[in-house]
């Protein structure tokens, strides 16, 4: 009997300590395997289909590894449930007195400074900030741990937290007058001593990468890392491998120099007057670019004749206000601190004037308000190769979603592991009785006008066989307002009295709540809800997919690594587009069965998946629901009379 199988037994430990425990064989196995690989000190790519219970798989190897364990998280959300409720189950489980901190990224603890200031100053918007910011000076008293999560009664959405923690530019380190108390320290001093530390894949590449929060003492002293949710790994990192500079960072800049040099009572107007120039700079860069919204290569950058010149003066006035203020550093811990983020801000910037650079892509994102100019490595794998290698340990990479039919070849070499052992556990779910997929036919190509329009028609009657009960997945903004709007019209005509909830009316954790308790609500979510969402039973027993989740060919990263691939010899759509709509569309296909109890359809409306080539790939992805073209089929899963079922295809080849 192998170490798992002890633990995991009938006779076990588990099963001796948690109620409705029950014995799953791919759970064994996903722990003995993680376990072989973090006691050889070798790596592993596992992916466990839902059901596997593979966050106890990695959990109990790691508690029992007798060295200091990394674990990385998706979520700051699924980071808190590993910490609050699941570590100290299976430590009690197993009674093993392994230490446990949790750390996050600075943001999320109370800044005792940045309190008084704001006390201080009390510049805020309306009565219920005032009240909230209150409750946040009596949370700052009387927590050990300052973690704004555990302040509930301040939403998590208040314009208020900014103003009461802090940055990594805005931080005054060892001279801040409160560092003896700091609630940021404290975490990363109890990190350093544990034995297993709870992060998320934000901080954990911002502390690997950047060495900024405290992971780059860290990481050394760890002998295995594991990374849960593994899939998000490479879209995260692009961000902290890349730089951005925006014009708000700009103006944020400019304004807190004139609040600093005001506060040590510097008598002459150069800093305020360099501050106001920098500011009009930042917003004629701004004008400059006459797109509301959207995202733009380099090279179209280029077409605006205004940018050029418009750049090179936010460049001369972010010189002359970083000198001022370097002049001054001294009268204040706060000039310094400006002086520092003066100067990265101008090496960001000095970086747009220079000669362009093969292997990163230069592009920009423009909001209504604010230029993002970014510039992101065009490969990751070798950087993600050094960042593996550089230590010696144990790198576990985990997830539902990794592979495209069990090839895991795509993931390997975005990742820089195409060296590592790469492992699949089905889910234990039976699918085909579970579950059916329901592709209808007769919808339009995605690319026509009323595609939108034929979707919500083609789900009406489907959300009136389910009575709700429905999550509607589209992988556009634009599609969601539309459909969200047919809808609310269409149910109006029907009488049909479904709650209608839709992205961003309030946070997501509250619309899930919403969902949860009406019983047979449908939410209408975009990219956000395909992933990291849990809804168990039968409030949620239809998920509709509008398209397949292919990136947009004009976004300035995506076609700068399809050039390069196609420049290469290679097959850009198979080896990179493809298998990224794929891992996309399995972790949307995989917010409808949670567990062995749960029944429900599945709706794919794009009829590329039935009448392109590539189609077959991505259907034998799928799980192995009982498939179907006929709404009647769905109709009688639901009870609802029409055909006997005789036309529900049981496998995986397309009807």
């Amino acid at each position: 009997m192998n170490d798992m199988t002890r633990i995991f037994g009938d006779a076990g430990p588990l099963a001796r300590s948690l109620p409705a425990y029950r014995v799953r064989p791919g759970q064994i196995d996903l722990a003995q395997a993680i376990h072989d690989a973090i006691q050889a000190n070798r790596s592993l790519i596992a992916e466990a289909g839902t059901g596997t219970g593979k966050t106890f798989a990695y959990l109990v190897p790691a508690l029992l590894s007798g060295g200091k364990v990394i674990v990385s998280t998706g979520t700051k959300t699924l980071q808190d449930q590993l910490f609050n409720r699941d570590i100290p189950t299976l430590r009690a489980a197993l009674k093993v007195p392994v230490t446990v901190a949790l750390l996050k990224g600075r943001s999320n603890y109370i800044c005792h400074y940045h309190l008084e200031q704001t006390l201080r100053e009390v510049r805020l918007r309306d009565r219920a900030e005032v009240l909230h910011l209150h409750q946040v000076a009596a949370f700052a008293q009387s927590s050990t741990r300052g973690d704004i999560a555990e302040l509930t009664t301040v939403p998590e959405n208040s314009g208020l937290w900014p103003q009461v923690t802090s940055t990594r530019d805005n931080c005054l380190g060892q001279e801040c007058p409160h560092h003896a108390k700091c609630f940021v320290l404290a975490a990363r001093k109890d990190a350093q001593q544990a034995d297993v530390v709870v992060v998320n894949h934000h901080l954990f590449f911002a502390d690997v990468m950047l060495r900024d929060e405290g992971a780059g003492e860290l990481l050394p002293q760890a002998q295995t890392v594991i990374l849960d949710e593994a899939h998000q790994l490479p879209e995260t990192a692009t961000v902290f491998f890349g730089r951005s500079l925006s014009t708000s960072l700009l103006v944020d800049l400019a304004r807190d120099a004139v609040s600093e040099a005001l506060n040590v009572s510097v008598e002459f107007r150069d800093i305020p007057d360099a501050a106001l120039a920098l500011e009009r700079a930042s917003k004629d860069l701004r004008l400059s670019i006459p797109l509301k919204e959207g995202r733009l290569a380099y090279e179209q950058v280029l077409r605006y004749g205004q940018f050029p010149e418009a750049l090179n003066q936010v460049v001369a006035r972010l010189e002359s206000l970083h000198a001022l203020v370097a002049h001054q550093a001294e009268r204040s811990e706060g000039l310094q601190a400006i002086t520092a983020r003066a100067q990265e801000l101008l090496g960001q910037a000095q970086s747009w004037q220079g000669e362009d650079n093969h292997d990163q892509i230069r592009w920009m994102e423009c909001f209504s308000q604010t230029l993002h100019l970014n510039v992101t490595p065009l490969s990751l794998a070798e950087t993600f190769k050094s960042q593996w290698n550089a230590i010696p340990k144990s790198w576990i990479f985990t997830s539902a979603t990794l592979s495209v039919n069990g090839d895991f070849r795509h993931y390997q070499q975005e990742m820089g592991l195409t060296e590592t052992e790469a492992l699949t556990w089905a889910s234990p779910f039976d699918y085909a009785a579970q579950s059916l997929l329901y592709v209808p036919a007769g919808l339009p190509q995605p690319n026509t006008p009323d595609y939108t329009m034929a979707v919500v028609e083609a789900a009406l009657p489907v959300l009136q066989a389910s009575a709700g009960r429905a999550f509607m997945l589209f992988t556009s903004h634009r599609a969601l307002k539309e459909a969200h709007a047919m809808l609310k019209a269409r149910f109006e005509t029907l009488g049909l009295s479904f709650p209608l909830l839709i992205q961003g009316e309030t946070s997501r954790s509250e619309l899930l709540n919403r969902f949860r308790q009406a019983d047979n609500a449908v939410l209408l979510g975009s990219s956000s809800f395909w992933e990291g969402v849990d809804v168990k039973g039968e409030a949620l027993s239809v998920v509709i997919i509008d398209k397949l989740p292919f990136a947009p060919p004009d976004d300035p990263v995506l076609a700068a690594r399809i050039e390069e691939i196609t420049r290469q010899g290679r097959n850009a759509f198979m080896e990179y587009q493809l298998p990224r709509a794929v891992i996309a569309l399995k972790q949307g296909a995989g917010r409808l069965i949670r567990d062995e109890q749960d029944r429900g359809v599945l709706m794919l409306c794009d009829p590329r998946l039935l009448g392109k080539p590539y189609g077959r790939r991505i259907w034998m992805s799928l799980p192995a629901m009982r498939r179907t073209r006929d709404l009647a089929d769905v109709q009688d899963f639901f009870g609802g009379g029409g055909a006997s079922g005789s036309s529900i295809r049981a496998s995986n080849p397309p009807p």
